[in-house]
């Protein structure tokens, strides 16, 4: 199953994306990063410190301008019809959602799909990245994806 499968799949699951939410907004995570980890049950810290350094680059100059234009386009805007704002909102949206698949889809190309205890990708995701979220929202995320 490719990584993009199994993060729909997974993304389906309760509690799934409030977990990675929760994770992106209150830690800076980056989620397509932390799901490839447990996909991939990557820990190597060398392959670990590429996929944070492909992430990283790829939020800052791709998914967070996108974001952040999908997030001002939700509020009315004086002059501009709301139609049509929304109309643009949901192009940015789906733009959104294929720069992730971008990024997983490069992700992806760096390893295969290997079970192992996904508290530990995790972990290793997020010494990777240079944060270190409280253990319970890792084990939050790592319960509901199994």
């Amino acid at each position: 199953m490719t990584l993009w499968d199994w993060t729909l799949a997974a993304y389906g699951r309760p509690d799934v994306p409030q977990a990675c939410l929760h994770l992106q907004d209150d830690h800076g995570l980056n989620t397509s990063l932390l799901l490839w980890s447990v996909w991939a049950g990557a820990s190597d810290a060398g392959l670990m410190a590429k996929a944070a350094a492909m992430a990283k680059r790829w939020d800052d100059e791709v998914l967070w301008p996108l974001r952040n234009a999908r997030r001002a386009l939700k509020a009315r805007m004086p002059d501009v019809d709301d139609a049509a704002r929304e109309g643009l909102r949901e192009d940015v949206k789906a733009a959104e959602l294929r720069a992730e698949r971008v990024l997983m889809e490069s992700l992806e190309a760096l390893s295969k799909p290997h079970e192992a205890d996904p508290v530990l990708a995790l972990e290793a995701a997020c010494a990777a990245w240079g944060t270190q979220p409280p253990l319970e929202s890792l084990e939050r995320l790592a319960a509901a994806l199994r």
